[in-house]
Parts: structure tokens; sequence; C-alpha cells
């Protein structure tokens, strides 16, 4: 039986949750996204860390994925991967990327851009010791990300050698190919979803003096 095609383009929503003031903001973009996060995470939300990374290769191809934030203080925002996938080479020969966060529930949304640089070794191990173990291992595993493999097998058969290789109460070595990256934010924007499509967007743009100043955009 034949099923009719959803009319993708007749979906929408309306945002009615509330709106967004100039007056509404901490001084600091990231105190401010702190207090949001703080909210998403009141309300229940799955995984509010998890955000949108956009990276350019040195040939000017975008791409994205979805990654969790695993650290945010002063400094900027802290993710970790595997230097050598597909956004560790991008990273590596252009150290410039966005990061998005939605929260539909609370028709949010967060989007930041800025540069990225490594964190320290010292940084990287203090997390990778917070990882589950299946993690630690995992990230042995996928020593070769973003690259095409034959099948699942070799995944399966790989993780069994390092399952042998490290023992959990040995400990698991963290992967001289594995780390953490820091992005530093010269632009962070925070979206409310309103009425009518009219949604506040404030954005906090760094100037040259490294001050933060705020703008309203237009939607």
């Amino acid at each position: 039986m034949n099923r009719e095609k959803t009319d993708i383009a007749a979906l929408r929503q309306n945002y009615t949750r509330g709106g967004l003031e100039v007056g509404d903001l901490q001084a600091s973009p990231i105190d401010q996204f702190q207090a949001w996060m703080e909210e998403a995470i009141g309300h229940g939300l799955v995984e509010p860390n998890a955000m949108t990374l956009a990276t350019v290769d040195q040939e000017g191809q975008p791409s994205v994925r979805t990654v969790l934030l695993k650290g945010l203080d002063e400094r900027g925002f802290r993710f970790f991967t595997n230097y050598r996938s597909q956004k560790g080479n991008d990273l590596e020969g252009n150290p410039k990327a966005a990061l998005s966060f939605l929260w539909r529930e609370l028709e949010r949304q967060v989007n930041i851009t800025g540069f990225v640089e490594k964190t320290s070794r010292e940084e990287t191990a203090d997390y990778f010791r917070t990882r589950p173990y299946g993690s630690q291992i995992g990230a042995w595993v996928s020593e070769r990300q973003s690259e095409a493999i034959d099948g699942r097998e070799v995944l399966v058969d790989r993780e069994k050698a390092l399952l042998a290789q490290f023992p959990e109460e040995s400990g698991v070595p963290v992967p001289e190919f594995w780390g953490g990256y820091l992005l530093v934010p010269t632009s962070v924007e925070f979206w409310q979803g309103r009425e009518s499509r009219l949604h506040d967007r404030l954005r906090y743009q760094q100037t040259e003096e490294g001050r933060w100043q705020i703008e309203r955009l237009s939607p």
C-alpha cells in the first residue's frame, strides 16, 4: 500500500515560551551560556551538552557532526576526540570552528564561532580517567576514526584484543592520537524562538580590545 508522503514544507512550530532582551543577559557570554545550560539540565533534557560542531578543511569543504561538550570555563568550550579523525585533520589545517546547541523543548539555540586549540596532555589525561572503562577502550578501538573499514567485525576483533591488552584493573593509557580541544569564542549568539518567526537573536561579539559587546540581530 502506498503511503502518502508528508508535506515537509508544511511542518512548522509556533514558538510561544517567551522572549529575550539585552537586559536579561549577563555581561559574559560564558556566564549566560552556563545559566541556559543549567536551565536545560533542570528541565530534564536528554544530553543538553550535545552540540553540532562544524569544521572546514584546507580546500574549503565544510563538514558537520554532533559531539558532546565536556568542559566549560572562562576560556571557552571543551570537547575530546581522535586527533586523526576528519574533524581533527580539519582543525589541524584550519583551527576555526563553529558550535550550535539546540534545546528544542525550551525553544532556544546557542550558536558559537571561534578558534580552536588543543588542550594540554595533562588536561586530556584528567578527563580520560573519568571515562567509563568501555569508553576508554573505545578510544583505542577507533584509532582509524573516519577511515573506511571492511566491516564491523574489524571493530569487534580489535576490541577483544584491547580488552585483553588493557584489563580494567590495570588501567588504560591515554592514546597519543586522542585528546581535547578548546574552542575559544569570538562570537556567541543566543536565540529565543518567538511567535510569527520574529525570533530574538542577541549576539555577543568580541571587540579588538577583548571586550564583549551585545547586539540584536534581525531574525
